[in-house]
């Protein structure tokens, strides 16, 4: 069994009873990347940590910015791909630009279901579910899937449920995207929980939507002819796309923050110019170019540049030495642990760790947004638990506080469902979909450190 180009490029909206639109000035795949641009979730993510949380410095990169450059590369990877593959598979009635609308959609909003403080913010929604006091036990009385979507909380899977259930909520399907987009989007194509243990490859590492949309990626993954891996558990192999999609953010994550490194002081010159200047390969004709540039920031800037050129390239390259095992399914690796520069570019990756991850203003704020965000849940879980399981008999404490709540985060009439799961779900709606400035305010809020006025 195999999948099939044209059918993984189906222009078909989840959700959507109308047909995909005729040939217009926008194609139904640049009708996706629209849509995310102008959504409230993609706004909020330019007050959303990259790596350095609640900067005051102008020039750090937020989730914003870097879905953006992301998204970019992506444009660039999927576009290269597609010439080959439209000449390869002999595809009629596509073009090249398709498959780079698509990776550029599905990468713009790689990031959007992130909570606040990067990824230390899904640390501490999995700390809330297994080791806060009222968390811990709330999620104890759960089983299988719905369980391990708290225990081990997951942005991709949130992101899953912003585009096809969050936003623009009075959709079914939510935003409405292409099933292309959705399942290029979609890195994990598997529920939270498998009987079986865990499985090899890349695509089974995370989990990729929640229990509550399984149906939903279900329809996405049929509609595109994704193989299913077993019949018994909601498990897929990627769609190929998925592969360049991940392949754009690693290539910007692991060049880009050198260069974020460097501004910042963390990385020297010498060492931010050795690290690029490895991934690299044409240096003879680099040299001329470098010798015209006067000052150390430009010329990390022009190697930041040429090093993700060359990134895309050989990620290119990958994907078509193995496009056949990728439709079979046979292929489940990130494409740059198959490139010629794998090495130098982990290095990069094991450098940003060892001097811009652990840089004392990140752990600093992100270890108090650790705090932040599992105070958040606990106070509010008991809030909703009250009023759900006590109606009018609920103290006037938790009635007060239910109101710094939008109602969709509660439930229609602002009356908390009577099923657990949907509560708690509700409630990582409202919390993961905070910016970090707007979960420190709540927060200050809530324990009285900040009053009105005060």
């Amino acid at each position: 069994m195999s999948m099939n180009w044209p059918q993984l490029l189906s222009r078909k909206r989840l959700g959507a009873e109308a047909p995909p639109a005729g040939s217009t000035a926008r194609t139904d795949f640049q009708r996706d990347f629209d849509r995310i641009v102008f959504s409230s979730s993609f706004r909020r993510m330019q007050d959303k940590t990259q790596i350095f949380p609640l900067s005051k410095i102008d020039y750090v990169r937020t989730r914003l910015t870097h879905s953006l450059e992301t998204s970019s590369v992506g444009r660039s990877l999927g576009t290269l791909v597609g010439e080959q593959i439209i000449q390869r598979h002999g595809l009629i009635g596509f073009e090249a630009s398709d498959f780079g609308d698509i990776c550029a959609a599905a990468c713009l909003a790689h990031d959007i279901g992130n909570p606040p403080f990067g990824h230390y913010g899904e640390d501490a929604m999995r700390h809330w579910a297994s080791h806060a006091d009222y968390g811990k036990r709330r999620v104890a009385v759960l089983r299988d899937s719905e369980k391990e979507d708290f225990l081990n909380f997951e942005g991709n899977a949130q992101g899953f449920r912003v585009l096809a259930r969050l936003q623009s909520r009075d959709n079914r399907g939510g935003m409405q995207l292409t099933c292309a987009t959705l399942a290029a989007f979609t890195k994990y194509p598997r529920e939270s929980w498998l009987r079986n243990g865990p499985l090899g490859g890349v695509s089974t590492k995370k989990y990729g939507f929640f229990a509550a949309d399984m149906g939903l990626f279900e329809e996405v993954a049929d509609t595109v002819g994704m193989i299913r891996r077993d019949p018994l558990r909601a498990l897929w192999c990627r769609h190929p796309l998925a592969f360049l999609v991940e392949a754009a953010d690693d290539i910007c994550y692991r060049v880009i923050d050198i260069e974020d490194g460097f501004r910042l002081g963390h990385i020297g010159y010498r060492d931010a110019f050795e690290l690029l200047w490895h991934v690299i390969r044409d240096h003879t004709k680099q040299e001329v170019r470098l010798n015209r540039i006067g000052g150390e920031l430009e010329k990390v800037e022009f190697l930041r540049a040429k090093a993700i050129n060359e990134s895309i390239q050989q990620a290119k390259d990958c994907f078509l030495d193995n496009d056949q095992a990728i439709l079979d399914g046979r292929f489940d690796e990130p494409l740059l642990t198959r490139v010629p520069k794998r090495s130098e570019l982990d290095r990069l990756l094991d450098v940003a760790r060892e001097r811009i991850y652990c840089a004392p203003e990140v752990v600093e704020i992100e270890t108090a947004g650790f705090e932040v965000i599992c105070e958040l849940l606990e106070r509010f879980a008991l809030v909703m638990d009250d009023i759900a399981e006590n109606g009018d008999r609920a103290t006037p404490k938790s009635r007060i506080t239910s109101l710094l709540v939008p109602e969709q985060f509660i439930g229609p009439g602002r009356q908390p469902s009577p099923r657990l799961y949907t509560r708690l779900l509700r409630l990582t709606d409202f919390v993961s979909g905070m910016t970090d400035s707007y979960a420190v305010s709540l927060y200050k809020k809530v324990t009285g450190i900040s009053l009105p006025g005060g």
